[in-house]
């Protein structure tokens, strides 16, 4: 199995800044790639970005292209989520995920999951 603890949420303002962290534990040898998905009340969980392990290759939403990045470091099994220029749209519950599939911004390529980190962006 393998554990994943996301962190670094919380209330800005638009225009603010934040930067999410996950951290993987247990078998990280599975991972081929990690991603972020977002749920806010009411909608459905929506991709937000992805990362191939070994760093190679990036892939984001549109809706935060330019706006936000996504890095790993592998030495301390760690997914982190830059994210600048927040939007009230931003607001959701913020999960990372792990797996080996093929498609990287479908939810269901990613067996691991995180319980959730809370950002809000107020107007």
């Amino acid at each position: 199995q393998v554990q994943l603890v996301e962190s670094g949420g919380g209330l800005v303002q638009t225009g603010g800044s934040l930067r999410l962290s996950c951290a993987a534990s247990g078998r990280t040898f599975r991972i081929y790639r990690m991603a972020w998905f977002r749920q806010a009340p009411g909608k459905e969980r929506e991709f937000v970005a992805a990362i191939n392990w070994s760093g190679e290759s990036t892939v984001y939403a549109d809706s935060v292209k330019g706006r936000f990045t996504i890095s790993g470091d592998g030495a301390k099994n760690t997914l982190y989520l830059q994210m600048n220029n927040l939007k009230p749209d931003d607001t959701a519950m913020y999960y990372c995920a792990a797996g080996a599939g093929s498609i990287p911004t479908v939810s269901a390529m990613y067996p691991y999951w995180g319980q959730g980190t809370q950002v809000t962006v107020s107007s």
